[in-house]
């Protein structure tokens, strides 16, 4: 009698029904896939950098109306040592408030999916915060807190937990209810629960919310840094834009912007990466099938 030959190699498991990675070629170290992501954006900016450039030479535009991209990355080198100080400023502003959104925010999440009581009783305040626009409130904490660093922490905090908060409560509320009945079934306390079930289902939620906080924690900075500079304290980036708009140094402005946006891109890739690091060997967001 013959047996069949996918019998003898079968184990009696679903490893044959384990999603199939795809093998990519690598160009220059990088998956062949990637390089379309990289290059259909840079030649989108190439060529508006280029129109730009000559509308303003065409139309002979003052620098102190709209300098030119060539004239703002002049500026860029030239100022470099002013404006460097300031974007360390304005970062680890943006730094220290994305790490206090995330112990604030993964904390109040397990809370509240701990206690219902609690958490009907304190999320109406954090949706508050969310909705209250934060240029009216900046002022008013500029002169509480009596300090301007402190002050622009809690601007910036304000701005970027509630992302993280909302998306990690509902990546724990998201967790295989057959499982948390299964937990249940052999006496695991709530707590481990937490631990090995309902946490790394909140995972990729609160990854995403990782990615819109860190952009939020940066325009945060920047917009109390505004309301602080216009009152006279030195402090980021921010005042370096208003100082150079007072004396007409427009390019600087613009070099400064490049440096604000140059670095909210690279929080947010910097997120990605760590979200795709901790993700891709099992959730279905960032495995690559060959279907």
């Amino acid at each position: 009698m013959n047996v069949p030959v996918e019998s003898l190699n079968s184990d009696g498991t679903d490893a044959q029904a384990r999603p199939i990675a795809a093998v990519e070629a690598n160009i220059l170290g990088l998956p062949a896939s990637v390089w379309p992501r990289i290059f259909a954006p840079l030649v989108i900016g190439v060529a508006v950098l280029a129109l730009w450039e000559f509308a303003v030479r065409w139309n002979d535009i003052p620098h102190y109306v709209l300098p030119g991209p060539i004239l703002v990355g002049q500026t860029l080198v030239a100022d470099w040592g002013t404006l460097s100080g300031s974007l360390w400023v304005t970062l680890k502003i943006t730094f220290m408030a994305l790490a206090a959104a995330i112990v604030v925010g993964v904390t109040l999440a397990v809370l509240f999916s701990q206690s219902k009581w609690l958490e009907m009783a304190l999320l109406p305040y954090a949706v508050i915060l969310q909705v209250t626009p934060i240029v009216a409130i900046a002022p008013l904490i500029i002169i509480w807190a009596n300090d301007i660093d402190l002050s622009l922490l809690i601007c910036a905090w304000i701005v970027a937990f509630f992302p993280i908060l909302s998306n990690t409560i509902l990546g724990l509320n998201s967790a295989d209810h057959n499982l948390v009945n299964l937990f249940e079934l052999y006496g695991a306390s709530r707590w481990q629960t937490m631990r090995y079930l309902k946490l790394p289902a909140a995972l990729p939620y609160f990854l995403a919310g990782l990615k819109i906080s860190g952009g939020l924690a940066l325009i945060g900075a920047v917009v109390a840094e505004f309301v602080a500079g216009t009152g006279g304290s030195a402090s980021g980036l921010a005042y370096r834009i208003l100082e150079a708009g007072y004396q007409l140094k427009i390019p600087r402005v613009f070099a400064a912007l490049v440096m604000i946006s140059l670095s909210g891109i690279a929080i947010f890739l910097a997120t990605s990466l760590i979200s795709y690091l901790l993700l891709h060997r099992w959730h279905e967001s960032a495995i690559r099938r060959e279907n």
